[in-house]
C-alpha cells in the first residue's frame, strides 16, 4: 500500500502578533453566511481538481464532492463561520460579473484549538498573495473567538503551501502518512 505524506503544522495565536491582510486591487473578501456554501463549493473544486490533493481526498475532484463536503464543514457544530472566508475578483470592465477565486474555512477541535480547512486559491489568480491573505483572515477570526491556537494539514509534496505556512508561522508538530486511494496509486 502507498501512502501520501502529510504535516501537521501549528500557529500559536498567543505568541504572534497579526495584522489585517491587505488585498490587491480589484478583490474583495465575503465573510461567511450559508448562501455561499456553493460558491465555497466551486472555488474548491477549481482549486484542487487538478492538484495533488484530489488525490488524497478524492472529493475535491468532483465538483458534487466539493459541495458536499462544503455542507458537512458548514453544518458542523464546531464550523467557525469568522475563521471562514471567500475572496472574489471586480474587473474594472462594468460588463464582467464578479470572480470568486479563493476559500478558507476553519472549525474548531477545542475552546482553544481552532483548524484551518481547505485553503484553496484558483489557478489563474494564484501569485497575488491571495493565500496569505486568507490565512490571517482567518487566523483574526480564530483569534476573534477565543481560540489560542489553531493547526493545519497539508500534504508534504505541496511545497508552495508549505513554504507559504511557515513564513506565516506556522511549525511543523508531526509528520502523518495517509493511505493512498488505489487509483491514485497507479498513477502516483
Amino acid at each position: 500500500m502507498a501512502y501520501f505524506r502529510r504535516f501537521k503544522m501549528e500557529f500559536d495565536l498567543t505568541a504572534t502578533p497579526l495584522t489585517e491582510p491587505v488585498l490587491p486591487p480589484n478583490y474583495r473578501w465575503a465573510s461567511w453566511n450559508t448562501g455561499l456554501v456553493d460558491r465555497h463549493a466551486e472555488v474548491k473544486f477549481h482549486s484542487f481538481r487538478d492538484e495533488i490533493d484530489s488525490l488524497v481526498f478524492p472529493c475535491l475532484a468532483a465538483t458534487d464532492g466539493c459541495q458536499q463536503l462544503m455542507r458537512d464543514i458548514s453544518r458542523q457544530s464546531n464550523f467557525v463561520p469568522r475563521a471562514t472566508w471567500l475572496i472574489s475578483y471586480h474587473s474594472d470592465d462594468p460588463w464582467d460579473y464578479p470572480f470568486d477565486c479563493a476559500t478558507i474555512q476553519g472549525l474548531s477541535r477545542d475552546s482553544e484549538l481552532g483548524a484551518v480547512q481547505n485553503v484553496g486559491v484558483v489557478p489563474e489568480h494564484r501569485g497575488q498573495g491571495l493565500g496569505r491573505a486568507l490565512v490571517l483572515q482567518s487566523l483574526l477570526g480564530f483569534r476573534q473567538a477565543g481560540m489560542r491556537r489553531v493547526s493545519l494539514e497539508v500534504t508534504a509534496d505541496n511545497r508552495p503551501a508549505v513554504a507559504l505556512y511557515r513564513s506565516i508561522g506556522f511549525r511543523l508538530t508531526r509528520t502523518l502518512y495517509r493511505p493512498m486511494p488505489a487509483a491514485a496509486a497507479i498513477g502516483y
